[in-house]
């Protein structure tokens, strides 16, 4: 399967992943176990499934965070619950609000059944090796209800996915907050000031780091990427798609492209019934 087309699938069905970071159920379920809400729970709930680590596995994984402010947070939150507690609490959030976005009826649907089951397999194609945020959450049991099933694989696919995209980040010599900057500046995902706020960046670091890009030739005066940052990109993305191509070519085209037409139904639901607050995304 081309990974370009691969690529544009999972992008595509990104929104049913990423709600959870956004969603005030998975909030709710985390911080009423005592763990801090709002940054505290992020990172406790990504990184529950790894177990009780400390901070230096959780920046070394998520990466474009700003390991200062990981460690502000990790490994504070076990100190009130039990990893195992906090991936419980995650998928009872998902479940309410997969239940709240899209509604008991759709979530009965055959449609999300066979997209949990397209996208499990596609989830059977990944492989552990170098991938430790992705292997964690492979050792999770998976869950039994349909919408549950498509949540967890698409976690999977989406871990499996970062976890090479840091691969091709450090072989391009980007940093975390290089990636951050770089990426933002393509003009795709975070706007500046959500990147800024929720990676934990000050404006006088980012600053730091557009100037530091623009000595190697890699953004301009504006802050925008030249020829030489934009081809960079590139690479990097070319390079994530081809690590993740796995899952994808075991599930093949068809298969890959019915799961993005069933997704697409369920993802704008989701973002006509606010899975993203305002000013988030670019």
């Amino acid at each position: 399967m081309d990974p370009k087309t691969s690529g544009r699938v999972a992008r595509s069905l990104e929104t049913l992943h990423a709600l959870c970071y956004f969603a005030p159920e998975v909030s709710d379920e985390i911080t009423a176990l005592g763990v801090r809400p709002g940054r505290a729970a992020y990172f406790a709930g990504r990184s529950a499934p790894m177990g009780r680590v400390g901070a230096g596995p959780v920046a070394a994984t998520f990466y474009v965070f700003n390991p200062d402010l990981v460690a502000h947070f990790v490994p504070a939150c076990w100190e009130t619950a039990a990893p195992e507690d906090v991936t419980a609490a995650r998928y009872r959030g998902v479940d309410a609000a997969y239940r709240r976005l899209l509604g008991e009826e759709v979530l009965a649907s055959a449609e999300v059944a066979e997209a949990a089951e397209l996208a499990r397999t596609a989830a059977a194609g990944c492989s552990v090796a170098g991938r430790p945020l992705h292997a964690a959450h492979a050792d999770l049991a998976w869950p039994s209800e349909p919408h549950l099933v498509l949540f967890h694989a698409l976690t999977l696919l989406r871990e499996h996915r970062g976890d090479g995209h840091v691969a091709a980040l450090l072989a391009a010599g980007l940093t975390g907050v290089e990636a951050l900057v770089s990426h933002t500046a393509t003009g795709r995902g975070f706007t500046v000031p959500a990147a800024q706020a929720t990676r934990g960046w000050t404006p006088e670091q980012w600053q730091e780091t557009v100037e530091a890009l623009a000595a190697r030739g890699l953004t301009g005066p504006d802050g925008g990427l030249t020829e030489e940052g934009a081809a960079l990109r590139s690479r990097v993305e070319a390079a994530t798609a081809e690590m993740a191509a796995a899952p994808w070519d075991h599930l093949g085209e068809t298969g890959a492209l019915r799961l993005a037409e069933l997704g697409q139904p369920l993802v704008q639901r989701a973002l006509d019934h606010g899975a993203f607050p305002d000013g988030v995304f670019a």
